[in-house]
């Protein structure tokens, strides 16, 4: 059985479109052929479900309280993508442990599909699910705009990220932007004072113009990728999942708590043949 693709799509505040990254990304990377599956990982605040108009019965607050297994929240989604819806509004779930949010983790081990990816929609900011998860995936794309509040927030959260979970290696998405010129600018300045001051290594992702039809869609309840496909961000969203599509998927465990962890193990043939 191969080994999981896994993105964490995050961001150091809300209202940059992080969601949205997230939602189109599952879908082009779907288009392409990839099995995908779509976690919203904001647990108290969900909101994947919201955006793509599905009305889910059970949740992950089911899966943390033992009333159903992973396998039994699956919906399915545009594109034949698999969501796991989260929770919202319920306290408790936003204040899960790391202990718990590993059990999560390892939870995923028990998912009867096959998938190549999993993309995992963080909560924005900096909470310990945030680490938690970020820590567990093998790439984090973090997603910014060109608001100076947005890139200090973006800022902060490499800074967490790095000293808490170690990470060295993040990709950037510059949202909403007016060009592709002034989505580099942006890359630029973050880039510039995170590697100066972090032991990081930022590489560009790219960028997703600001695109009305998008709004539109989201006033809709459906996904930009499946409502106007023919449009600039949509584009956008196929140029980034095609990237995506060459990101390097470890070839064993890295020393903790990972997504489909048992994926990244040898075979007893591989071992073996090792012999």
């Amino acid at each position: 059985m191969h080994p999981v693709q896994v993105i964490a799509v995050a961001s150091g505040k809300g209202g940059v479109g992080k969601t949205n990254v997230s939602i189109n990304l599952a879908c082009q990377m779907a288009r392409r052929g990839q099995r995908v599956l779509l976690m919203d990982a904001d647990l108290g605040l969900a909101n994947v479900d919201i955006l793509l108009g599905l009305r889910p019965t059970l949740n992950l607050s089911h899966v943390v309280t033992g009333e159903c297994g992973l396998n039994d929240v699956l919906m399915p989604g545009p594109f034949g993508i698999s969501v796991i819806p989260a929770a919202s509004g319920i306290k408790r779930m936003a204040e899960l442990t790391p202990a718990q949010h590993a059990s999560l983790v390892q939870g995923f081990g028990s998912l009867a599909e096959p998938y190549d990816v999993l993309v995992v929609d963080t909560a924005a900011g900096i909470s310990d699910s945030v680490v938690s998860f970020s820590q567990a995936s093998q790439h984090v794309l973090v997603v910014v705009t060109e608001e100076p509040t947005s890139l200090a927030d973006a800022y902060g959260l490499i800074k967490v990220l790095n000293r808490d979970a170690g990470i060295t290696r993040f990709k950037v998405v510059c949202n909403m932007v007016s060009s592709e010129g002034q989505a580099r600018k942006v890359f630029e300045r973050l880039c510039a004072v995170a590697e100066r001051f972090l032991d990081v290594h930022l590489a560009f992702a790219g960028a997703i113009p600001r695109d009305e039809f998008l709004l539109r869609a989201v006033a809709r309840q459906r996904a930009v990728s499946e409502l106007y496909p023919a449009t600039e961000s949509v584009s956008a969203f196929k140029r980034l999942a095609d990237a995506a599509a060459t990101w390097p998927v470890p070839k064993g465990p890295r020393g903790h708590i990972e997504f489909f962890f048992e994926r990244l193990l040898p075979t007893d043939k591989e071992v073996s043949m090792a012999w």
